[in-house]
């Protein structure tokens, strides 16, 4: 295995490369096969391009110095002009390219090569103010209007952010500083944020130190999203790594998250705002996880989610020093439903809680909420887990009067601390088979040995295969 630290010579050459996540380390090895006489590389893609630019052609400085907000926009201004002809292909060469926020275009692809960084301004006349999320009625650090994220569109079809891991920094620091301080106005900008469109992918990127969350496509269909390394300090204030929001037909794989807060959440809208703009998360794939993040959960399902949440997969996921696997977190208000929710194969080491599930969670966007509206939290089905050195191995509360139904947990086994009462259930009901240590008696052991389901169907996503894309060379600035 040759790791791609640099292009050949000062042209690039064709490449073909293979993304691996090796342990829990963040490393992810991309490997080179030069091939002799050619002038172009190749990348995986859900579309191909049939134009190509090169930032510093707009005026592209990568000193990370100077501002490029102006040469990103000016740039994909001009290659949008494309979308009817075969679609642009931006490229973002190797050098540290500062820039506010800037939005994308239809049929496009922003490509960074390796050595290459995306560095969020910390300038905030360079983050334009977008109105609140219909759906949550208002923002998450303040209630009126939002910073627009680093990287964003709305409206699109047919958008790839790619490379050969170049990474996007969005310098976080100065942005948790004010929350800590209680001096934000408007809600912090995410990393990369996709609105309202169809056909996405986002992937072999390393994405670090977010002002909040990193990936998040909201109101959207047709997203892969494979390949990301993503890394923020584990005390960093909202963190979450990637949040589908009201998104269907998702596919996400291939990811090492490092998180202060969820690495991965699922959402579908706030309270009586989500109910009413009433568009679920559902058919969603999440396969070969790897998360670090002390204090949240591996993969969460809410808290937000009163638009519902349903047919969730999720398979071959790895946590360590985290606080929780596969959370549930709901409460009296939200409405809607999580249901249909499939987990098989985890592998858990220095946990708090290996199942735990959350019907008071609280928070709501103001006191107009619906006390009547309560969530159906049903079909929550895991089995094949191993776990080491957890301190607890459940902690199951649903809401009285409205239990949690349906839960299915099979296959697990548990190495757990010194603490007598692993199990703690409340308003829920289901049943378990071949779990250790034994589980609470609202989670009754089977007779006969059974194993909880996991569909043998596939979600539309994950027979998109991907196409071979040719990049003609360019000089390395």
């Amino acid at each position: 295995m040759k790791p791609c630290s640099k292009f050949s010579d000062s042209y690039v050459v064709g490449v073909i490369f293979t993304v691996l996540l090796l342990g829990l380390q963040g490393v992810r090895v991309v490997e080179c096969k030069v091939a002799n006489g050619l002038d172009f590389l190749e990348y995986p893609a859900i579309s191909c391009r049939k134009h190509t630019a090169v930032l510093t052609d707009f005026g592209g400085v990568g000193d990370g110095k100077t501002s490029n907000t102006k040469a990103f926009q000016y740039a994909i201004s001009n290659l949008s002009h494309y979308a009817s002809d075969g679609g642009a292909i931006l490229l973002v060469p190797p050098g540290k390219w500062l820039t506010g926020s800037f939005n994308l275009t239809s049929h496009f692809t922003l490509f960074l090569q390796n050595e290459a960084t995306i560095l969020a301004s910390q300038d905030e006349s360079e983050w334009p103010i977008l109105s609140v999320l219909p759906s949550y009625g208002r923002g998450r650090d303040a209630p009126d209007g939002r910073f627009s994220s680093l990287i964003f569109g709305t409206n699109l079809t047919d958008v790839v952010i790619t490379g050969y891991n170049g990474t996007i920094d969005g310098q976080g620091s100065y942005w948790w500083d004010k929350f800590h301080k209680d001096e934000l106005k408007l809600t912090r900008p995410y990393l990369i944020e996709i609105m309202f469109s169809n056909h996405i992918q986002i992937s072999n990127l390393t994405l670090v130190n977010s002002p909040s969350w990193f990936v998040h496509p909201i109101y959207s269909s047709d997203i892969i999203i494979q390949g990301l390394t993503i890394l923020a300090p584990v005390d960093s204030p909202n963190t979450d790594g990637i949040n589908p929001d009201s998104c269907s037909n998702t596919r996400i794989e291939d990811c090492y998250i490092v998180s202060g807060d969820d690495c991965i959440a699922i959402k579908s809208g706030w309270d009586e705002y989500g109910i009413k703009f009433g568009m679920p998360s559902k058919h969603i794939i999440i396969r070969r996880l790897e998360c670090v993040s002390p204090d949240s959960a591996m993969i969460a399902l809410g808290s937000e989610m009163s638009g519902g949440i349903q047919d969730v997969r999720a398979e071959d996921l790895t946590a360590i020093n985290t606080e929780s696997a596969v959370r549930i977190k709901t409460a009296v208000g939200r409405g809607a439903y999580v249901r249909d929710i499939f987990v098989k194969g985890m592998n858990l080491n220095t946990m708090k809680y290996v199942f735990w599930m959350t019907g008071s969670y609280g928070s709501h966007p103001d006191p107009g909420f619906d006390p009547k509206a309560l969530p159906n939290i049903t079909g929550i089905n895991y089995r094949d887990v191993f776990a080491d050195n957890v301190t607890y191995s459940a902690r199951l509360d649903g809401i009285a009067n409205d239990p949690f139904t349906g839960i299915c947990i099979s296959n697990v086994t548990i190495h757990s601390g010194d603490k007598k009462l692993q199990w703690n259930c409340t308003d829920i009901e289901g049943v378990t088979s071949n779990v250790y240590p034994k589980p609470c008696e609202l989670l009754p052991e089977k007779k006969e040995k059974i194993e909880c389901p996991y569909p043998d169907d596939k979600v539309p996503i994950e027979s998109v295969q991907l196409k071979t894309c040719s990049l003609k060379s360019f000089p390395v600035f």
